[in-house]
């Protein structure tokens, strides 16, 4: 520990938090001048180094919500939280977490300091997929990567979050599901699994909340240009890039603005479920290339 800077356990998870103005900046907690900045929510965003949930930290940094921005990769979340800083003047807590270690997920969301503790959205947006295997060549180690983080990791968060939702009678949780989760597609097996469970937890949890004000709503895209594909593949970036050749997929932007869209209704409306497609995507399946 030192200069406000803190981790504990195996490297697995530390928070940070950033100062400014800035003369000598120090990454250890970007606090913000208020000046005619007006506190909304707290926004939790998990993966929130790239893709969706960087996308999501920027619409949400817009409209002036407070973010704790969790992800694996410490330097992507730092230069983006500058980015915010600079671009929105919001506040920013950033943590470098690991959602499948659930002891990490247990100390970081309890460690959270009191002005940032009473978390208004959890977005689940941590998630991957490894490999287009069939299941009888399928690698062991990619099976249980995607079931710790897409279903392990998304129970451990919300766990740990959402009794201080209930209990202060106000919350909603956003689960990033996929269309993978309504239809399966070869080599998807395991992948499509994981996001069937999604599918399923959030009709569970919907019914579980009954009686409290608290929302459930699961956004569940289809192809959507992201790092998505790169990690798939284990880096392979020609065969990636092969996944959106040939049509217009969706972006990390329009995913964003219709988690903003679910998130910003009247307390008393819940959207369920949002399947978003690219106009050239009909299915899991079903896509229209051109040459």
């Amino acid at each position: 520990m030192g200069n406000g800077e803190w981790g504990v356990g195996n490297g697995k998870w530390g928070i940070y938090n950033y100062q400014l103005p800035i003369t000598n900046y120090q990454f250890t907690h970007y606090q913000l001048p208020i000046n005619n900045y007006q506190m909304k929510k707290i926004v939790l965003i998990t993966g929130a180094s790239s893709g969706i949930g960087e996308a999501c930290a920027k619409v949400f940094a817009d409209s002036g919500a407070r973010l704790i921005l969790a992800a694996r990769r410490l330097e992507r979340l730092q230069k983006l939280a500058s980015q915010l800083v600079q671009e929105f003047a919001v506040d920013t807590h950033l943590v470098q977490l690991d959602v499948s270690n659930r002891s990490a997920v247990e100390t970081a969301i309890s460690s959270l300091p009191t002005e940032w503790s009473d978390i208004d959205i959890l977005i689940n947006n941590a998630g991957l997929s490894r490999g287009l295997d069939k299941l009888h060549e399928g690698d062991f180690q990619d099976w249980e990567e995607m079931i710790d983080i897409n279903i392990k990791g998304l129970l451990y968060v919300t766990r740990y979050v959402l009794p201080g939702m209930v209990s202060r009678g106000r919350g909603h949780i956003i689960n990033i599901g996929s269309i993978a989760g309504h239809q399966a597609y070869p080599g998807g097996n395991v992948y499509c699994g994981t996001k069937a469970a999604v599918k399923s937890i959030s009709e569970g949890l919907k019914l579980d909340l009954l009686g409290t004000p608290v929302r459930v709503t699961s956004v569940d895209p289809g192809m959507v240009e992201t790092e998505f594909s790169e990690v798939r593949f284990h880096g392979d970036e020609g065969r990636a890039s092969k996944v959106y050749q040939g049509l217009t997929p969706l972006t990390p932007e329009d995913v964003a603005d219709v988690i903003f869209f679910c998130a910003t209704r009247k307390p008393h409306v819940n959207i369920n479920e949002v399947i978003l497609m690219p106009v050239d995507q009909a299915s899991a399946t079903m896509v229209n290339r051109r040459s």
